[in-house]
């Protein structure tokens, strides 16, 4: 089950802030992001080498993108098609708006459920594909929003009901100075209160399952700056957080 958190404020210099971990089986195969796509040159995005898609990526035109499975949904299904390629397909848009309503009208049935979070420097959407038969897409209001296989801040999410109030009290990352050193220390975080390891922002369990990488997202208010983009090839806390190759 990873995990998103989103920080909105329309009228900042930095509209949109992004965290992401990604919980994963250590056995499956991926490259850290990158511009891996020969046919789309304008994507910088993790790389799945079982499936081809991705889970999380940013375009040039300042889009970003990122999906995240349902409960129970690990995994791909024989005669679905992999969630990974709604990462690129929506990052073959210029504007998070025309994405969002391009892949609303995908067919619903030809993917396990998902939540798909495609924004931009304005608007931010959520797309749901809950398993019966519906792609909904909803506007996220501005402020903070946290992610997992539930919806937006759902407290039936053990992860949120923790977390989401301490990335509130957190002071906000300040991509101009480099420093997101609160984000971070949450990412890293192992704590959990229910005693479940699935329930911290790290997962470390003693199977395959668990935290595999960490990325963070900057994206300005306009074209004189470039979006910032972070990964940590590995747990957050032990593998550093690196620039991607522009």
């Amino acid at each position: 089950m990873c995990t998103l958190v989103l920080l909105h404020r329309p009228d900042h210099s930095w509209p949109l802030l992004l965290a992401a971990n990604r919980d994963e089986l250590a056995t499956r195969p991926a490259r850290p992001p990158g511009r891996h796509w020969p046919d789309r040159p304008e994507v910088r995005a993790g790389l799945d080498l079982l499936a081809g898609g991705s889970w999380l990526g940013l375009n040039d035109w300042g889009v970003v993108a990122a999906v995240l499975n349902r409960i129970g949904t690990l995994g791909p299904e024989d005669g679905k098609r992999s969630r990974g390629e709604l990462v690129l397909e929506a990052l073959d848009h210029a504007e998070a708006r025309a994405a969002a309503a391009a892949l609303a009208d995908l067919d619903p049935r030809a993917y396990r459920p998902f939540n798909l979070v495609v924004a931009d420097a304005s608007d931010v959407f959520y797309l749901c594909h809950a398993g019966d038969g519906t792609i909904r897409v909803t506007r996220l209001p501005e402020g903070l929003t946290m992610l997992t296989a539930r919806g937006p801040n759902d407290p039936a999410c053990a992860r949120i009901r923790r977390y989401r109030p301490l990335f509130a009290a957190a002071a906000p990352p300040d991509p101009e100075r480099g420093d997101w050193s609160d984000w971070q220390l949450l990412l890293a975080s192992r704590a959990s209160a229910s005693g479940d390891p699935r329930d911290a922002l790290c997962i470390v369990t003693d199977g395959a399952y668990g935290t595999v990488s960490s990325s963070l997202i900057a994206l300005p208010s306009n074209n004189d700056r470039e979006a910032v983009f972070l990964h940590a090839e590995g747990r957050p806390g032990e593998a550093p957080f690196l620039p991607v190759a522009p």
